[in-house]
């Protein structure tokens, strides 16, 4: 297949490239080449998807059998292209998320499940927020309607060359050995869908010109907080104990979820729900996710190819992690 990727540089991105082209498809991708350096073997196109004369001279003289979109953000961006990519290519892949569903992450979500009533011709270059997700599925869903579209609701990413941190995060605080915070329950289940089976998945939908919406994520309960954090000790090697600190004791302290330490959800009611999604009929479809110690293992081994990071992990502009002196006033606490 002749097979278009909008973004293609960086993590999930660079993943779906990878699988395309090592099964043996052509691939063009279109970006703006500050992300990171594309493959080798695709026609890489410079230019933005907010300029419509960038775009125009993506399209000049080209065609596809499929788009695989994973960099839209803006619904006003997605309106762009999907609109003048529509005459050049039979399908379009979406990758949205699982931030689209407004009951998410307090209610169990699925493919029927109430999205963000955020409209397709929302203004462009809106602050970045959960809503902007959902606008961006109703404006492809304008110009190339459900028949000839997939919409992959995304879960959480990990593995190799993840590019917001929060994996990385806890491997190179583990890495650094001692006694480490381990928030709330070890037996907290999680979603963990690694970049690469998502985008083997992915391939496998474009592939067979499937059609409708796929909560993408791994299976719920198929590892959990424990399980992740006992797999990052094992694969840095490091003497690292972790320290299980109660929820009500980070939270008195004022640590927040999410950031301070990455992927910490409380089991309260706004959260009860986040590593809940159902993902049968991404599953009958064909999804398989492997363990979650692979990721993990696959990971440490890019960080240690990679080398120190050039800038601080962070979500938007919110760093992550938890300053080293306010965890270790948390585990003085916690000691008695």
């Amino acid at each position: 297949m002749n097979i278009l990727v909008l973004g293609g540089s960086s993590f999930l991105g660079r993943a779906c490239v990878w699988e395309a082209l090592h099964r043996g498809h052509r691939v063009t991708t279109f970006n703006r080449g500050v992300s990171g350096p594309d493959q080798p073997g695709v026609e890489a196109v410079r230019g933005d998807r907010n300029s419509a004369a960038d775009l125009e001279r993506l399209i000049d003289g080209r065609l596809w059998d499929a788009v695989v979109d994973t960099s839209g953000q803006q619904p006003a961006a997605v309106a762009l292209s999907a609109r003048l990519l529509r005459p050049h290519t039979d399908h379009y892949s979406f990758v949205s998320s699982i931030h689209a569903f407004s009951d998410w992450p307090a209610l169990p979500v699925s493919e029927g499940s109430p999205t963000h009533p955020c409209p397709a011709d929302t203004p462009p270059d809106q602050p970045p927020a959960n809503e902007l997700k959902a606008g961006c599925e109703r404006a492809l869903l304008e110009h190339f309607g459900a028949e000839r579209s997939v919409i992959l609701n995304c879960g959480l990413l990990i593995g190799p060359y993840e590019n917001i941190g929060r994996q990385p995060w806890w491997l190179e605080r583990i890495a650094q050995g001692g006694q480490v915070i381990a928030p709330g329950d070890p037996g907290r289940a999680m979603q963990l869908i690694d970049a690469r089976d998502f985008a083997a998945f992915g391939l496998d939908l474009v592939e067979r010109g499937a059609t409708g919406r796929y909560v993408t994520t791994a299976p719920a309960g198929s590892t959990t907080m424990g399980e992740w954090l006992a797999a990052c000790v094992e694969a840095t090697g490091s003497a690292a104990e972790l320290v299980w600190v109660d929820e009500e004791q980070l939270l008195a302290a004022e640590v927040q979820p999410w950031t301070e330490l990455p992927l910490w959800s409380p089991d309260k009611p706004e959260w009860q729900a986040i590593w809940l999604a159902d993902t049968t009929r991404a599953q009958a479809a064909g999804l398989t996710c492997r363990p979650v110690a692979e990721s993990v293992r696959d990971t440490w081994a890019w960080i240690q190819e990679r080398g120190p990071r050039e800038k601080p992990y962070a979500q938007g502009s919110v760093p992550l992690g938890i300053e080293p002196e306010k965890e270790r006033k948390l585990l003085d606490r916690a000691a008695g």
